[in-house]
Formats: structure tokens, C-alpha cells, sequence
């Protein structure tokens, strides 16, 4: 649909379209008027007040953008209405901007909505010397709770088994995963923050689960596009206003968590990120600049907690969609499991190595999936020349990733769903230099260690368990792999079978 269709469904009032067209009318031509001594990259021309919007579906804007690069390279020029931004497309420009100049490429754009909802504290969508700050102890404090280690491992098999005793539940009838997978995998996640797991119809962590994947929607509708396009008309699109109620709620639900755990702090007993936190605040306390505030423990464990739940939970849900689509893939991988895991055991990390093809299909899931289709905008920390052109300092920049997972120079049948694509002549795993499903260099997921291990345990441990069919009367040819687009790309809704399998039967 195009742009005008879009902001006319939604400004029924004459007046108020013209409103809305003379401030964003201004906005878009004092921005224009300023000259710059920078060269930029060519793109489509914009237009007065909607800039190159008439070319983009706002539905789809990682379509739209794939099509120009098409015509017009791997850097160019795009106007969201009055806003500028560099898109960078396939692997080798992003690798050269992302890790060869990290530095310049490594700032977080001025995103209007996560402005309006952070005020740039946290992890994701912070700056400068408290994002740097926020990061480290990030990092440090993951794997200190066990990312990467046998302790997390243990966690996530715990969980697993949860899971399992889920599916077996349910007898092999029809499920919708979407509930169920978000819940097993945000609990690893809360097992690190808060030190603590939530049972599957606990209504609070279901309302929470909710929120989260309501605002994943929302992030990516056409409506919350445009208040970023143009935020000081803000006022006359909703969707930002659910999104900041949906937050207010999770933050609610956090402040209360925060103050248990400071009435229960104990520093010879740390029981997750929040406690590391707090002592971190406590020996701090006497620094007038110290980025240990209660700001940053808020949005800090907020971006770890939505983060955790929603991206990880997705990919699951992808693959077990696509076993359906390709039962032959799903028997090989469980044939691979059979010879290598002993009866009655489920995988572990050690097991990987020794499964190539179940980990090619696990990558080949995030690749063909493409849950983050234009990563998270970037921005640059200063004016840089880089391949001719001269780009501001501070102007966004998108990593178009769905370019890298589906560029042709390093993937011989892109748009396929094809596990061959992690695979030597031999059957053994190779790995692939464009394959960066996490993004690269300065502002790489945090949690990619932890997602890694998650990925593995679910996915081979549900299929050691189970065999997924569609629901009685669908056959494979009916499922839809047309993805339902948010900030994620999520499967549309569909309904699983988990057929329990004889040699699995007494798994533990």
C-alpha cells in the first residue's frame, strides 16, 4: 500500500491532513536548505515532504530497499520523507564499513520512538560513554552467569525439559507454538536476570510475553515508520502511544522485581544481571557520574529481556515450520541424532560437533529466516570517506543484512531453503563468512553466544523428542512461508503436531 493510501486511513480530517502536511512540508525543506560539504551516495531523487516514500512500501521496507540497490549499487541514498539515510547492501560493503571502520560506522542512529522510550540509556539504543560502559558489564556479567559455560547449558536443558513435558501434553494435537516457545526461551533469559523461572500459565509472565510481542509488531507498522519519519506530528499516530503504554507496563512490572531483589540483596549471593547491578550501583554510589542509575538498570534489563525472549523464541518457531515443509530434512537430522546421542539422553553442546548437518540446518533456518531484515540502523561518529563518497557525521545507517543472507555471490541458490549451503562435498560443516545473522563489529548482538547455545539444545533436543507434522487435512504444500512482518519477521500463525518418537520415548 502506498504511503498517502496509508496516512489517509488514518487522517479521515481535512484539516488535519493539511496540518500535518504544511509542518512536515517545512520540516523537510529548512532540513534541505542546509548545504553540506559532504558528497553522499546517489540514490532515487526525493520528492517535497514524502522524500523517496512514494518507492518504498512502508509494509515491507527491506523489499523496497533490496529493489534499489538493484539500480542503484551497494551504498546509496535514501529519503524517509525529510529524513537522510545510508543503506548499505551485500557483504563485502558491509563487512568494509562495519569492521574496517568500525570506529565510524559503530554509533546507534537517533531513532525517534526508542528516544522517546529510552532516553538513550540501556544497551540498544544508548551512546557514547555509558553504552560502552553498559556493555562491557553486560558482557562480563553473561558470562559470569554461566553464557557459554556448562551452568547455562544445565539451565537451558531444564528448560527443555519443560518444554518437552509441554508437547507431550498436548498428545500430538494441534498447538500454536508462538505462546509456549516465547515462554521457554524468555525463561533462560530470566534465569539470568532475575535468578528465577516463571511457570508456563503464570498470568503475569504472560501478560509480559504479550506486551513484548505486541511492540515487536507495532516497531515495524507502517504508523510507528512514519513517526520516525516525521515525530514532531507525532501526535496524530497511535501506534507510538501503545508502544510507550505496552513499556510503561513492563517497566511496572520491573520497578516492582527491582525493589525484591534490593529488600533480598545479598552480594556474597548474587542470583543475576539485577543483583550484579545493584552491587555495582552500591560501590559506586559516592561517583556523581557513575552510568550505573536506576535509568540503566531499567532499559539495560529490558533490552536483555526482550531481546532474549523474542529473537531466539522466532528462529525456533521457523524451524520447526520448515521440518514440517521438509520432512526428509527432519528424518536426516533425526538419523544424525540417533547415531549420536545415546538412547535415552537428550543432545548437549559437546554433541554439535559431532552433528554437521543438524547444525547446517540450524544455520541455514537463520539465514533463510532473516528475522532482522535491516538490522538495527547505525550511525556514524564522525565524517568519513569510505569507497568515494564523503558521509556525514551523524546521519543513519542501515545494514541491509537481508542483502548478506541472500546475496548471490556467497550463496548459490539464496532464495531457497537449502542446509547444503553449510556443507563441504564430504557432509562436514563449514562455516561461512556471510553468514551474520547477529550483525558485526561495534554493535553485534550481546546475547549471541547465549542464542547460539539456545538454538542448538531447543531445536535438536524438541526434534530428538518429536517429529512435527501439520495439523490433520493440511499437507506440506499448504504451509505458508511468507513471513508476517514487524521489526521481526515472524511465520504467520500456523498450528503444529509433535508426534512423539518411539525411540525417544524413555529420553530424559
Amino acid at each position: 500500500m502506498a504511503v498517502l493510501d496509508i496516512v489517509l486511513q488514518w487522517l479521515s480530517s481535512g484539516s488535519l491532513l493539511c496540518l500535518a502536511g504544511g509542518l512536515a512540508a517545512f520540516l523537510y525543506f529548512l532540513t534541505s536548505a542546509k548545504r553540506s560539504i559532504c558528497r553522499l551516495p546517489p540514490g532515487p531523487p526525493p520528492l517535497p515532504l514524502i522524500g523517496n516514500l512514494n518507492v518504498v512500501d512502508l509494509r515491507k521496507p527491506f523489499q523496497s530497499l533490496m529493489e534499489l540497490s538493484e539500480k542503484y549499487g551497494n551504498i546509496f541514498t535514501v529519503h524517509f520523507g525529510p529524513r537522510k539515510a545510508v543503506v548499505l547492501a551485500g557483504y563485502e560493503t558491509i563487512k568494509e564499513a562495519l569492521l574496517t571502520h568500525a570506529e565510524e560506522f559503530g554509533g546507534r542512529a537517533e531513532i525517534p520512538i526508542f528516544q522517546k522510550i529510552t532516553k538513550g540509556n540501556g544497551i540498544g539504543f544508548s551512546h557514547g560513554e555509558s553504552w560502552k560502559t553498559m556493555r562491557k558489564f553486560t558482557l562480563f556479567t553473561l558470562r559470569n552467569f554461566g553464557v557459554g559455560k556448562k551452568t547455562i547449558e544445565l539451565r537451558i536443558l531444564e528448560e527443555l525439559n519443560c518444554l518437552i513435558k509441554y508437547f507431550e501434553s498436548r498428545r500430538g494435537m494441534p498447538s500454536d507454538t508462538k505462546v509456549i516457545l516465547n515462554s521457554a526461551v524468555s525463561n533462560v533469559i530470566c534465569s539470568i536476570l532475575f535468578g528465577e523461572r516463571f511457570e508456563y500459565n503464570d498470568p503475569v509472565f504472560l501478560t509480559l510475553l504479550k506486551l513484548i510481542n505486541e511492540n515487536t509488531k507495532l516497531l515495524g507498522s507502517p504508523m510507528v515508520l512514519l513517526y520516525n519519519f516525521y515525530p514532531s506530528i507525532g501526535f496524530l499516530f497511535g501506534a507510538p502511544r501503545t508502544v510507550q503504554r505496552n513499556v510503561d507496563e513492563l517497566n511496572t512490572f520491573l520497578q516492582k522485581l527491582f525493589q525484591e531483589h534490593k529488600q533480598e540483596f545479598n552480594e556474597n549471593n548474587l542470583t543475576g544481571f539485577v543483583d550484579a547491578f545493584l552491587m555495582k550501583q552500591q560501590q559506586e554510589s559516592r561517583n556523581p557520574r557513575t552510568y550505573f542509575h536506576n535509568e540503566n538498570l531499567l532499559f539495560s534489563t529490558l533490552d536483555l529481556f526482550a531481546a532474549g525472549t523474542e529473537t531466539t523464541s522466532t528462529t525456533v518457531r521457523w524451524g520447526l515450520l520448515l521440518m514440517m515443509k521438509y520432512p526428509e530434512i527432519q528424518r536426516r537430522i533425526q538419523e544424525e541424532i540417533n547415531k549420536v546421542i545415546e538412547p535415552g539422553q537428550l543432545p548437549t553442546l559437546e554433541d554439535r560437533k559431532k552433528m554437521p548437518y543438524t547444525d547446517a540446518v540450524i544455520h541455514e533456518i537463520q539465514r533463510f529466516a532473516n528475522i532482522v531484515p535491516m538490522s538495527v540502523s547505525r550511525s556514524t561518529s564522525r565524517n568519513v570517506n569510505f569507497r568515494g563518497y564523503v558521509i556525514p557525521k551523524g546521519i543513519e545507517v542501515i545494514p541491509l543484512l537481508t542483502s548478506v543472507l541472500n546475496d548471490k555471490l556467497h550463496w548459490e541458490t539464496p532464495d531457497q531453503f537449502n542446509p547444503s549451503h553449510f556443507l563441504d562435498s564430504d557432509g562436514n560443516f563449514i562455516r561461512k563468512e556471510a553468514f551474520i545473522p547477529f550483525s558485526i563489529g561495534r554493535r553485534a548482538c550481546v546475547g549471541e553466544g547465549l542464542a547460539k547455545m539456545e538454538l542448538f539444545l531447543f531445536f535438536a533436543g524438541l526434534l530428538r523428542k518429536f517429529t512435527f507434522q501439520p495439523p490433520p487435512g493440511m499437507s506440506k504444500s499448504d504451509l505458508d512461508l511468507t513471513a508476517d512482518v514487524g521489526f521481526t519477521l515472524t511465520p504467520m500463525p500456523h498450528l503444529v503436531c509433535a508426534i512423539p518418537n518411539e525411540s525417544s520415548k524413555h529420553v530424559q
